[in-house]
């Protein structure tokens, strides 16, 4: 295998388990899952199939004889008619009422919602299990002040814990479209060549309530509600568009978390997992690479990217179909899903072996907390005889002072003893080092976790408390 490509997707990212719900072997078994609940309802509503013709069909619903089916495909070039035959090579007795009145989109679209809805069931699963580790570590460190930024510089304190539910908040979004989309899927069902169930109506001799039940009565076999009401010959390829929105949904949350770990990693105050014998860098041994963020990065701009092949798809199509969505939908719907696959995989592997560094966090928020509680400090200068507005010059001058400090002299921040040296205040320095307690000036962010989680995460959780538990496996 050294002599050709191979996707990295399969390679280095996706699990097994979702590169099997992509596989030749789900597509294909599908494939004789749909032919035999094609030829059952047909059977249920009155057509000459016998239980010993179905009962041929199931006994070979899962030993595909590949070689047959692709030799067959290398000579008539149709690679739902090489299926058909290859299934009637098993099932003799069966083979003449093998996809009956169907089209070709009977099994291929019937099966490619079939597999995006087990992909993405996959994918909440995983989604769920970031959710619960990303609120076990907005929970652990909801009180932990840190210096929190707009526009990357200084703002008011927030708690790691509280930035950590921002991150977890955009996942609870990604979640509702996930559901809603997932919750909304139905199958094409049996509307033939153009979408007017032409083949079925002959075959009912003109009974119409029999087309529309064969419908309904396919959805239930294959686990569905209902279909599609109307169609061409293939589903709308905007439902394609919609599944891949909620991919690239993910995708956005994920790389925006990511933005904000490699930031913090540069500041030193939160860092990725970096195993022992992990290589930061060839050249210097030093490093700590945010590598497993940086992945996740670079495979969500693939996915947000992929966003506009089914609009391409979609919005080009044909009256009741043409064949120019076949290589792009082969291609851009599984990379799709096995991307959001290894992202979800790092990202949990990420959030579970986060460290944060306490100390740091701490240097770095005192370093601008007394620009910040400038407005207490002159709150008990005033309550002390002071001048309001008086003082709220005095103090824009000593802070510009102190900013020319730090900025330009390389020196610590001295503002608070500026202050204190200012007979116009009447603070002593330890009166002003009392105000530097980092917990005053965070607001409700310890009780926002708290309400947040116990309000919408933990409910979520709890609900789906039976597919926790997963732990990512990184292949490199």
């Amino acid at each position: 295998m050294n002599d050709r490509y191979v996707s990295p997707l399969s390679e280095r990212y996706a699990s097994r388990e979702m590169q099997y719900i992509f596989s030749p072997d789900m597509k294909f078994k599908t494939w004789r899952k749909l032919w035999i609940a094609l030829a059952e309802t047909e059977k249920e509503l009155g057509l000459p199939i016998t239980d010993e013709q179905i009962g041929e069909l199931k006994a070979h619903a899962e030993d595909i004889n590949y070689e047959v089916a692709r030799e067959r495909e290398r000579i008539v070039r149709h690679d739902v008619m090489s299926h058909v035959y290859a299934y009637g090579q098993q099932c003799p007795k069966a083979k003449g009422i093998i996809h009956l009145g169907a089209t070709s989109c009977y099994v291929g679209d019937n099966t490619d919602i079939i597999i995006m809805r087990e992909a993405l069931r996959l994918v909440r699963k995983k989604l769920i299990n970031v959710m619960a580790e990303l609120a076990k570590f907005a929970s652990e460190w909801k009180d932990q002040p840190t210096l929190a930024f707009t526009h990357f510089q200084p703002a008011q304190p927030t708690t790691v814990g509280k930035r950590a539910t921002l991150w977890l908040q955009d996942l609870c979004l990604d979640l509702e479209d996930l559901d809603h989309v997932l919750d909304s899927l139905k199958l094409l069902g049996s509307k033939g060549t153009t979408g007017t169930q032409a083949s079925f109506l002959e075959l009912f001799d003109g009974d119409h309530e029999k087309c529309r039940r064969a419908d309904a009565m396919i959805a239930e076999k294959m686990g569905f509600a209902e279909c599609y009401p109307v169609s061409g010959q293939t589903y709308s390829r905007k439902v394609d568009t919609r599944v891949v929105n909620v991919l690239a949904g993910i995708a956005q949350s994920a790389h925006k978390f990511t933005n904000d770990i490699r930031l913090l990693q540069h500041l030193k105050e939160v860092e990725e997992p970096f195993e022992k014998n992990q290589i930061g860098s060839s050249a210097m041994a030093y490093k700590r690479n945010p590598m497993r963020s940086e992945r996740i990065a670079s495979l969500s701009d693939y996915v947000m990217s992929d966003v506009i092949n089914p609009m391409l798809v979609a919005s080009t199509q044909w009256f009741e179909r043409t064949l120019d969505d076949s290589a792009n939908k082969r291609l851009s719907i599984p990379e799709g899903f096995l991307a959001v696959d290894g992202i979800l995989d790092l990202y949990l592997n990420v959030v579970d072996g986060l460290v944060v560094y306490p100390k740091v966090i701490e240097k770095h928020l005192m370093a601008e907390l007394p620009f910040m509680a400038t407005e207490n400090i002159m709150m008990d200068a005033v309550k002390a005889g002071g001048d309001r507005q008086e003082l709220h010059e005095r103090i824009r001058t000593l802070s510009m002072e102190a900013g020319r400090n730090v900025k330009e002299k390389g020196l610590e921040n001295n503002l608070l003893e500026l202050i204190a040296a200012d007979p116009a205040f009447g603070l002593s320095l330890e009166d002003l080092k009392k105000s530097m307690d980092p917990s005053r000036y965070v607001g409700r962010a310890p009780r926002q976790v708290e309400e947040f989680l116990e309000e919408v995460v933990n409910p979520i959780l709890e609900e789906n408390r039976e597919v926790l538990g997963m732990k990512a496996e990184i292949n490199v």
